[in-house]
């Protein structure tokens, strides 16, 4: 079955070379409800082979077979609770106040960490403080098979904000390939518990507002899964946060002048508006025909409303007969 099932990372020795403890690397995973994934997660965690792994599990009350298969491992688990959150960046930001590694990322409960990621990421890298670290991510099915791989190229604010040029033109960033300093990310509020789908295109923000570098390493990091029950499956609403988000880091980007930040802003709008009005064109016939939008609601409610009558009385008939 392979990684991480009957695959293991290559370990490491207890110590570094000159005697020294290895940097201690904390992952958090955030859970609700991924009983289908989670064991895989939760493999992909413990058997990296590195010394001075945190693992901390946070769990927010979920009712399948995730709390069953997080105890089952709980003896390599560092710390875990299983108890009602506010939402996934509340969950992930109490994980990184309670751990103490010198660096950080979290791995949600249907990705996974690469097989010798860390122990591959510190011995060619090294964990510089002030450095966010950016792998390249694979993207997985399913079923967990590798379609594709991705590698970012965002350096700057400005490149993060481009979301035309940059970040919708393969630049961005994908969530498990990075691994960052975890007292900076606590220094500038951690994620942000009311934002729910890009949590994590605003911290990486923030940590360059802070001054922080992003280097781009070789190793393969972390695997993002692909399926249909995932949040940004929501293309529409996730690129609506996204815009939103890139809007307000504009603003606190003191990095940038004037004109450049009205020609960011600019370039955002009308990249929101034409993603909105291809979006809408995909929905139906009706929405390509020169209508109001509230029009074409009314004529699709009227439809859905017919259709479930028609439904009715069909039925009715046939019990009749």
């Amino acid at each position: 079955m392979g990684w991480p099932w009957t695959e293991e990372s290559r370990p490491l020795l207890p110590s570094m070379p000159d005697g020294k403890e290895w940097p201690r690397i904390t992952i958090v995973t955030p859970s609700f409800n991924q009983g289908a994934f989670i064991e895989e997660t939760l493999r992909s965690v413990l058997l990296q082979g590195y010394p001075n792994l945190e693992y901390i599990v946070m769990d927010g009350g979920s009712t399948d077979t995730s709390v069953e298969i997080i105890k089952k491992y709980s003896p390599w688990i560092s710390c875990w609770v299983s108890e009602p959150d506010s939402g996934q960046s509340d969950a992930i930001n109490r994980g990184l106040q309670a751990g103490s590694g010198l660096f950080a990322t979290w791995i949600n409960s249907d990705d996974l960490l690469c097989k010798n990621a860390l122990v591959e990421h510190v011995t060619q890298n090294g964990c510089d403080s002030h450095t966010v670290y950016v792998g390249i991510c694979l993207y997985v099915d399913r079923n967990g098979e590798i379609f594709s791989s991705h590698r970012g190229r965002v350096y700057s604010l400005e490149d993060l904000v481009r979301i035309r040029t940059v970040w919708r033109s393969g630049g961005h960033i994908v969530q498990p390939e990075v691994l960052f300093p975890r007292e900076l990310a606590l220094a500038v509020g951690g994620l942000n518990p009311n934002n729910h789908r890009t949590m994590d295109y605003e911290l990486w923000g923030k940590l360059l507002l802070s001054g922080a570098t992003f280097c781009y390493t070789d190793v393969c990091f972390g695997m993002f899964r692909e399926h249909p029950d995932q949040k940004t499956q929501n293309v529409l609403e996730q690129t609506r946060s996204l815009l939103d988000t890139a809007a307000k880091l504009v603003g606190q980007a003191g990095s940038l002048s004037e004109a450049t930040k009205s020609t960011i802003l600019a370039d955002l709008q009308a990249y929101g508006d034409a993603y909105e009005r291809q979006y809408w064109a995909g929905t139906g016939r009706l929405a390509r025909l020169p209508l109001p939008r509230e029009l074409i609601a009314l004529l699709r409610s009227a439809k859905a409303t017919l259709g479930t009558t028609a439904k009715s009385l069909f039925s009715t008939i046939r019990q009749e007969l």
